[in-house]
């Protein structure tokens, strides 16, 4: 007989643990965390990878618009786009562009700068 309340108990524990569990999920998907000190819902661009890897963004942009953004052309090392629906094209010195999808990453070499960006509402490139 204590064997059938030790399981009841165990049982019933469980099922405690794992409806919090369920519940203190659902309230951190929606407080998302930074993504190298990028917030939720921003691109963000770092200048070097010091400032990737401490999480600090030179500059961040979060509207949607129809034409570029001027971006500050310089060497950019790192791009991180936290939009979870949202493309960010971002334009090159060159006068090409770059899709970054939502919640993807880029790196670039030192020979490419980015000038300008645009993020849209669409959520493939």
């Amino acid at each position: 007989m204590k064997s059938v309340i030790r399981k009841a108990a165990g049982l019933a524990g469980a099922v405690v643990a794992a409806a919090a569990m369920s519940v203190t999920g659902a309230s951190a998907a929606q407080a998302e965390a930074p993504t190298h000190g990028c917030p939720y819902p921003y691109v963000c661009f770092y200048v070097d990878e010091h400032a990737y890897d401490a999480g600090t963004p030179i500059t961040k942009y979060r509207d949607v618009t129809s034409s570029y953004q001027t971006v500050r052309s310089r060497p950019h090392y790192h791009v991180v786009n936290t939009r979870n629906d949202d493309v960010a094209y971002l334009r090159l010195q060159d006068g090409t562009s770059i899709c970054l999808p939502p919640n993807f990453e880029t790196a670039f070499t030192n020979a490419y700068s980015v000038t300008g960006i645009k993020i849209s509402s669409s959520s493939t490139c």
